[in-house]
């Protein structure tokens, strides 16, 4: 068997035998498929090939594809005349050229459940292969999963016949899957996500599933995916709809608030040095950074700092705990300046500067010196609204300093956030958003097994214009009451927001507003 580091480099997490045999049997019971030929096209030890031969009785041939060689070697040990083995490499491999495609065809298996900067083997050439825009492609959502990249490829291979897919993989996985199937207008008569417990089956935390998809030779589009469970397969526990590119949880009672948002959600300060970069107050210009250094800086580059988990009230403006220290106004300004400005933060970065060179994103290449992302005239608002991503139940928080007005509240990359320049609209706002309307409408359009629910993705389809059309002034107040904050919001205060997005943004409300 191969030792722990291979198994992160292959992304190897074998499946469990008498796993493999229930999602045989219920692909078999319950889909009632009847493939002629089987293909596992990443074969491990042999789980999906035993069960494949042991349910599907009435297949003819069953492959197993497989890049390592004493894995192949295990897998011949199968004693069945239906069995081949091939060891071949899946990403270069061309899987329908071992099956007559016009007949039914199970592709079954468990690709590796990594992505590409986990493995530093068994990876397909590097490519675009979502084709994103050109910063997407430089960050982050380059690092694609290559259980995502696999079944897509597969998805590729087999589109117009009328083959059967059956993956296990990530819950998040399969929704891309399931967006990209529609992005790309390929027939499939079916797409089911049912879920498993991947701590007892894989012992990894994990939200998991089994991707079923039913491919089709004839047109065949429907933008619906069943969600159930692997130990009642049959309950159908929610329902997600892709419509124009975007995933929604179909609910009844919700609002429609679908659309596009007029502010522009931002993404907090992004440093990625935060033994040097984050720091604790201790006294009067006295900081002491993660690595418990205490030093000695001017107050003109440091900032309060609110983390994703400090979201616990609907209003914060004091107590801070946490400070930052920022380089830039924008992204790309030359950090020179702060030498003169504040010699001592100058000296402090430059004694780190190694720290610094180190971080890993492409997007500090060729970057100032101590460069941040994120950073812009909106991190400097006097008032700002911002949510943890990664709160299951997103909680909106006015932030403001009324400590020193002058130095507004940053955030770190993790929590999102729009701007404002006044008290009332930010206070409005805030109560909007956390109204029952709001909150249920962004469940439906959130999954709660993303590691965060709430990016600025989902964010930007909250149509604020929609919800002035059907948020009341007593819906704020009901808000105000359950967040037990004392009565502020009047008539006139939503009204003049109202009439500053009619001026700002042009936004129609079908009302006669009073200027």
């Amino acid at each position: 068997m191969r030792g722990k580091t291979e198994k992160k480099e292959f992304g190897d997490y074998q499946t469990p035998p008498d796993f493999a045999e229930m999602v045989c049997k219920y692909l078999y019971d319950d889909l009632n498929i009847r493939p002629k030929f089987i293909i596992e096209p990443t074969a491990g030890v042999g789980a999906f090939l035993k069960a494949s031969l042991n349910i599907f009785k009435e297949s003819e041939k069953v492959f197993g594809v497989e890049i390592y060689e004493k894995y192949c070697d295990k897998c011949r040990e199968i004693l069945d005349d239906r069995l081949t083995i091939i060891c071949d490499d899946f990403f270069n491999f061309n899987t329908p050229s071992i099956v007559d495609t016009d007949s039914k065809v199970l592709i079954v298996g468990n690709p590796p459940w990594v992505t590409n900067s986990d493995l530093e083997y068994n990876l397909p050439k590097k490519m675009n292969f979502k084709k994103l825009s050109g910063t997407d492609a430089i960050t982050g959502a380059s690092n694609f999963d290559i259980c995502e990249y696999m079944i897509l490829k597969l998805i590729e291979e087999f589109k117009n016949t009328d083959a059967t897919i059956a993956m296990l993989c990530k819950t998040s996985v399969a929704r891309n899957v399931f967006q990209e199937i529609y992005r790309r207008n390929i027939n499939s008569g079916y797409f089911k996500i049912i879920n498993f417990n991947a701590t007892k089956i894989f012992n990894i935390s994990a939200s998991a599933c089994l991707l079923v998809i039913d491919l089709k030779r004839e047109y065949c589009n429907l933008p619906i995916c069943e969600v159930s469970d692997i130990e009642d397969p049959t309950m159908i526990t929610s329902i997600i709809k892709c419509s124009d590119g975007v995933l929604t949880n179909i609910s009844e009672n919700v609002l429609d608030l679908e659309g596009n948002c007029c502010f522009e959600w931002r993404q907090g300060v992004k440093h990625d040095c935060s033994s040097i970069m984050e720091l604790k107050k201790i006294g009067s210009n006295i900081y002491e950074n993660k690595r418990k250094e205490k030093v000695k800086l001017e107050e003109t580059l440091v900032f309060p700092l609110m983390k994703s988990s400090s979201f616990k009230k609907p209003i914060i403006s004091d107590n801070f705990s946490k400070f930052v220290i920022v380089t830039q106004k924008k992204t790309r300004d030359d950090t020179k300046y702060i030498r003169k400005l504040a010699p001592l933060t100058w000296k402090y970065l430059n004694d780190n500067i190694k720290l610094f060179d180190k971080r890993k994103s492409s997007i500090y290449r060729g970057a100032p010196p101590f460069s941040m992302f994120g950073v812009g005239d909106y991190s400097y608002s006097k008032y700002k609204v911002g949510v943890s991503g990664f709160y299951k139940k997103p909680l909106f928080s006015l932030l403001f300093n009324c400590e020193d007005i002058a130095k507004p509240i940053m955030l770190d990359d993790t929590s999102y956030f729009i701007s404002f320049e006044n008290y009332d609209d930010a206070y409005t706002c805030m109560l909007m958003l956390n109204s029952d309307k709001v909150q249920d409408f962004l469940y439906s359009i959130s999954f709660q097994d993303a590691k965060r629910p709430y990016t600025k993705k989902v964010l930007q389809r909250l149509d604020i214009e929609k919800c002035i059309k059907k948020i009341k002034l007593k819906d704020l107040m009901e808000t105000e009451l359950k967040y037990q904050l004392p009565k502020y919001i009047t008539d006139n205060i939503f009204d003049n927001f109202k009439n500053r997005l009619f001026e700002e943004y042009k936004i129609d409300f079908g009302v006669q507003l009073s200027f």
